[in-house]
């Protein structure tokens, strides 16, 4: 992180728009539902989340609350080895490796693909507004699966498939739809 090159060109502007996008308020609603779980004390603000999730350690001590709590595992979080371990060493590839521990442990449990963030993202400070949309997408999912404890995050979604009779399905054919327009007035 010390080595690493300031941002030049075209990566000062992706840098800033990525950073825009940061919301504080769904921060302060992810951290205080993180803190609540762990019983941790992370400070706000974008610099100090970073600095305190830094190694990892609490984000794995997060994880392993939430499958503790979760009655029933989905199928591939049951494959898991738990509790999860966290690496205390301080190199920095121990520390990387706790972050992947516990992106691969959500990932398990029901977070997307695409709300997932990379190692980087944290240990780096690259994309902080990733990380916190992860956390976030975690506590939908904690909803989704019936965590035991405080949650955070929207409302989850359902499937909602609705099957029609025969009998509704021709009777709609003879309907005009209001999107097809009006002849009335014509």
């Amino acid at each position: 992180m010390a080595n690493r090159v300031n941002d030049m060109g075209m990566d000062v502007q992706i840098s800033r728009r990525v950073n825009s996008k940061y919301d504080p308020d769904v921060e302060k609603e992810v951290i205080d539902w993180l803190n609540t779980i762990t019983g941790e004390n992370v400070p706000l603000g974008r610099e100090n989340v970073a600095a305190a999730l830094r190694n990892g350690q609490i984000l794995i001590k997060l994880i392993n609350k939430i499958y503790e709590g979760t009655p029933e595992l989905p199928p591939r979080a049951t494959s898991l080895r738990r509790p999860f371990k966290a690496n205390t060493m301080k190199a920095p590839f121990k520390l990387m490796e706790n972050i992947e521990i516990f992106v691969n442990a959500i990932s398990a449990y029901g977070v997307t693909k695409t709300g997932l963030f990379q190692t980087v993202d944290l240990f780096e400070m690259r994309n902080m507004t990733q990380v916190i949309n992860s956390l976030y997408q975690l506590g939908t999912e904690c909803q989704r699966h019936n965590f035991n404890g405080p949650t955070c995050g929207s409302k989850p979604t359902y499937s909602n498939k609705r099957e029609f009779s025969a009998e509704t399905l021709a009777a709609s054919k003879g309907i005009i739809g209001l999107q097809a327009g009006s002849n009335k007035g014509a």
